[in-house]
């Protein structure tokens, strides 16, 4: 087994076998749960997502109007954090409240005028909001070689909830380059 050590005096185990795989996150973080409950070492596990895609969902359409408030919001609680900062140094209560006052208020300002400013000139390029996230597509639970088989016995004495979906193991060395694989009509060369 090849180890890595950190530097923080922890090493870090290469050799690890999947223990079992599934299509969420909380269905492999239980699965680690149940190991540990059971007195499993956990130290040797590792949960690992593979098959990334980024997934953007959009929150709402993005207007001028609607860039300047959330602008303001947003500049109203950094003016707010520095007229608290600043006010730490006046000597009566009426000039910290002024001051972290006055802070909210040119905060807002500020943070609506850029938020208008900077939604304007992408001149309707990104006229929506979103958020985004990395998810996996499968989460595999891995353990350390050595603990592979004790871990696959504690596992099997463990009763799994019933709303996970095991995921198949990938095939080992899936990738054959051998294999003539379809091209992209675009990627075609003329005469082939």
């Amino acid at each position: 087994m090849t180890q890595l050590h950190t530097g923080v005096g922890t090493p870090v185990v290469v050799d690890r076998r999947t223990l079992v795989g599934y299509d969420n996150y909380a269905a492999a973080q239980r699965t680690v749960d149940a190991l540990s409950d059971a007195g499993f070492p956990v130290e040797h596990v590792a949960i690992v997502g593979t098959d990334l895609r980024m997934e953007e969902t959009v929150t709402g359409r993005m207007t001028n109007g609607r860039a300047a408030l959330l602008g303001a919001g947003n500049g109203l609680f950094f003016g707010l954090l520095v007229g608290a900062f600043l006010g730490l140094f006046t000597s009566t209560t009426l000039s910290f409240l002024m001051m972290v006052l006055w802070a909210g208020l040119w905060g807002a300002v500020m943070g609506a005028a850029f938020g208008f400013l900077n939604h304007y000139y992408t001149r309707g390029k990104r006229d929506f909001s979103s958020r985004s996230a990395i998810v996996a597509g499968r989460y595999d639970v891995l353990v350390a070689a050595s603990h592979a088989d004790h871990a696959r016995a504690v596992l099997d004495g463990v009763a799994r909830p019933a709303d996970t979906v095991v995921v198949d193991p990938p095939v080992a060395g899936g990738y054959d380059p051998g294999v003539q694989r379809p091209i992209a009509p675009e990627q075609r060369r003329p005469g082939r």
